[in-house]
């Protein structure tokens, strides 16, 4: 009896050690669960938090963006397919009058989303000084004061910054049809009324901002008819992966498809440019963020 006695006892306290141990450990778990809704709770208020700057960030981008009417106004004849691939843009799109003058341009800024934006306001605030400030209208002498102020923007730090932006920019004299153009990387397609080939032409192979070898910016002097159309662009379209294969659009299929649209108006041209970007891409992720005007005298 004793010793069936003794083994109960010593049964029952294991039993009651085991039952501690489970408390302590259900209280544990108790504990990681609570501790872990809580750090969801928290990542939810942030996320929502950064979803609101960046809904904010992206009014203001907006903000200084020409709007369509806007833009309607100095480009009677035109079209923006602005198409950014996140909910802010590294690509703006600008423009100024000044008399007979409109002068407009497609900027691609290094990056995109949030940085691409940061560095695009920079840019923006760079052009309309250029041209506001120091009253310049040669598309040239734009791109190397605006140059000049960027790399004195970003040089105010110890931080050896080399973000700048790729651009086409045009100096359009309303009253001769002549075009001033300079280009940073970008080009410029010109496709003359009732015409099968596209006149291209070619940027300075450097950047609008710090750059290992940096040169003064060439100018272009053309001589627009009625009826012509041109077309300025960064290269978000033409690097965008998809079709059957999953391969990059590229710019020869880019120019093949602006020829073919030709007998379009210039609304339906953007149209026709945003049913096929969207087609081509299809299911497969967005690269990079698409700006492209088109313009017809």
């Amino acid at each position: 009896l004793i010793i069936i006695l003794l083994i109960a006892i010593k049964s029952f306290l294991r039993k009651k050690k085991d039952n501690q141990k489970i408390n302590e450990q259900k209280t544990e778990v108790e504990e990681q669960k609570r501790q872990i809704e809580h750090q969801h709770l928290k990542l939810a208020e942030t996320h929502k938090e950064i979803s609101d700057s960046i809904a904010y960030a992206k009014r203001i981008q907006n903000a200084i963006l020409p709007t369509q009417a806007h833009l309607n106004t100095y480009l009677k004849n035109g079209f923006v397919f602005f198409q950014p691939k996140d909910v802010v843009s590294g690509d703006f799109y600008w423009v100024e009058q000044v008399g007979d003058l409109i002068i407009f341009a497609v900027a691609d800024c290094t990056g995109h989303g949030v940085p691409g934006a940061m560095v695009s306001v920079v840019c923006h605030n760079a052009l309309n000084r250029s041209v506001r400030e120091f009253h310049l209208t040669s598309p040239s002498k734009i791109l190397d004061k605006t140059r000049e102020i960027i790399i004195e923007t970003f040089a105010q730090n110890q931080e050896n910054v080399k973000d700048g932006m790729d651009i086409s920019l045009c100096c359009w004299h309303t009253k001769t049809n002549i075009i001033d153009w300079a280009g940073a990387n970008n080009p410029l397609y010109i496709i003359r009324n009732k015409c099968s080939e596209i006149e291209i032409l070619a940027p300075d192979k450097q950047p609008v901002g710090k750059f290992h070898l940096i040169k003064d910016f060439s100018n272009h002097t053309i001589q627009i008819n009625k009826g012509d159309s041109f077309y300025l662009f960064s290269d978000g379209f033409m690097d965008q992966f998809g079709g059957e294969n999953g391969k990059k659009y590229k710019y020869s299929k880019f120019r093949n498809f602006l020829i073919s649209i030709q007998s379009e108006n210039m609304d339906r041209q953007g149209e026709l440019l945003k049913e096929e970007f969207f087609n081509w891409k299809g299911n497969l992720e967005q690269l990079d963020d698409v700006c492209i005007i088109g313009v017809r005298l």
